[in-house]
C-alpha cells in the first residue's frame, strides 16, 4: 500500500471514530467502565479466518450491544458498513512473526491484524484506559476532545496573529509595488508568513476531523481565517514574481515552499532559487506582474488581469501606460477602465492626475 492510499485510510479510520460516530460513543462507555477491547471493522473474511471459537451473532450494531459485549472477553468483529456485529469472545491467531512495537499483549494483536487483514483494528487498554486505531500496522492514539481543543486554541490564535500581520505586509507590499520598489527581503517575508498559515491551516484540519462533530465552529474559523481567498492571494503572489508565471509553475514552487526548513524560507537566496533565480541579494529589486494587485478590484473579473499583464509585462508598465491612456484597458475586458485606474491610484496613495 503507498502512501497516498495509507493516508487515506488512516482518515477514514479516525472520521469513524470521532466524535459523535457510533463506534465512538460505545468506546467512551467502555472506557468509563474500566473495561478492555479488541474490535475488528471490515474485511471481515480474512479477519474470521485469522481466529477462531467466539460466539457467532449476527445482530444489528448499535454503540449499547457493543459496549456490553466487550465486557466479555476476546474480540468483537464488526462489517465494513457498521451493520452487523458478526462475532463477540472471538478468539484472533495472527501470525505472530509479523513484526510490532506494541508491548501489551492486546495491542500486539490489533497491530499484527491489521498488517495481516484490511480491517480497522481498534484496542482498549483498561489498565491504561488509552485506545489505539491500527491501520496496517500504524496507530494513532485517539485523544480526549479536551486535548484536542487546547492545540486548536494554539492554532487558531497562531491563524489569527499571523492572518493579522500578513494583511498588514499584503498592504504595504502593494503601495510599494505601485511606487515600483518591491525588494527580495519584502517578498521573502510574506511568503513566510503564507507558509505559517498553510502549516496552522494543515494542522487545525487534522484536529478538525479527530472531532467530528464538535468540530464544526472550529471549520468556521478555519474558512474566515485561512479559506480559498488566501489561497487564491498566495498563488497569485507566487506568479507575480516567478521567473515563469505560468499556474503550473506557481503549483511547484508552493510544493518546493511548504518542504522548505523555517531557516530557509527566512533566507531571502533561498526564496529566490525557488523562484527561478540566480545571483540575487535581499535588496535586489524584484518587479512584479500585478497579477494579485489587480485581483483586489472589483471591475477586474476572472481572467481579464492575464490579459492586461500579458499586454504589459509588469505592474509599473500598466502604471505609465494609465497615465497616458486609461481607456484602452477597455481593450482587454475591462468595463469600466476610469475605476480600475481610480482604484490603483488610490492604493498608491495618489489621485491620477498628481501621478
Amino acid at each position: 500500500m503507498d502512501k497516498n492510499e495509507l493516508q487515506k485510510r488512516m482518515e477514514q479510520a479516525i472520521r469513524l471514530t470521532a466524535p459523535g460516530q457510533p463506534i465512538r460513543t460505545a468506546l467512551d462507555m467502555i472506557i468509563a467502565g474500566h473495561l478492555g477491547a479488541l474490535i475488528c471493522v471490515g474485511d471481515t473474511e480474512n479477519v474470521l479466518a485469522a481466529g477462531n471459537d467466539g460466539f457467532p451473532l449476527n445482530i444489528s450494531f448499535t454503540s449499547n450491544r457493543l459496549f456490553e459485549l466487550s465486557k466479555m472477553d476476546g474480540a468483537i468483529v464488526i462489517d465494513g458498513d457498521l451493520t452487523q456485529i458478526l462475532r463477540a469472545n472471538f478468539h484472533l491467531n495472527p501470525d505472530p512473526s509479523l513484526a510490532t512495537s506494541e508491548t501489551g499483549m492486546r495491542h500486539r494483536t490489533a497491530a499484527r491484524m491489521s498488517v495481516l487483514t484490511d480491517a480497522i483494528v481498534i484496542s482498549v487498554s483498561a489498565r491504561r484506559a488509552v485506545v489505539n486505531v491500527y491501520v496496517h500496522g500504524k496507530s494513532y492514539e485517539i485523544q480526549p476532545v479536551t486535548t484536542i481543543m487546547s492545540s486548536v486554541n494554539q492554532l487558531v490564535a497562531t491563524l489569527q496573529t499571523t492572518r493579522q500581520s500578513l494583511d498588514r505586509s499584503l498592504l504595504r507590499l502593494t503601495a510599494l509595488e505601485l511606487d515600483d520598489y518591491v525588494t527580495l527581503a519584502d517578498i521573502t517575508g510574506i511568503f513566510s508568513s503564507f507558509e505559517i498559515m498553510q502549516q496552522a491551516k494543515t494542522e487545525l484540519k487534522d484536529c478538525i476531523v479527530k472531532l467530528g462533530n464538535q468540530g464544526k465552529l472550529v471549520q468556521m474559523q478555519l474558512e474566515q481565517l485561512a479559506g480559498s481567498s488566501m489561497d487564491t492571494e498566495y498563488d497569485l503572489m507566487i506568479r507575480d514574481y516567478a521567473s515563469d508565471s505560468s499556474e503550473a509553475n506557481a503549483e511547484k514552487i508552493r510544493a518546493e515552499l511548504a518542504r522548505m526548513t523555517p531557516k530557509d524560507l527566512s533566507d531571502p537566496q533561498h526564496v529566490a532559487a525557488v523562484l527561478g533565480y540566480d545571483d540575487l541579494d535581499e535588496d535586489s529589486v524584484m518587479t512584479p506582474l500585478g497579477l494579485r494587485t489587480l485581483s483586489r478590484v472589483s471591475v477586474v473579473r476572472d481572467g481579464v488581469a492575464e490579459k492586461i499583464v500579458d499586454e504589459y509585462g509588469s505592474l509599473q508598465e500598466l502604471m505609465d501606460d494609465i497615465s497616458e491612456d486609461p481607456e484602452r484597458l477597455g481593450d482587454f475586458g475591462v468595463n469600466n477602465p476610469a475605476i480600475l485606474a481610480d482604484s490603483l491610484y488610490r492604493m498608491k496613495g495618489t489621485k491620477q492626475g498628481n501621478a
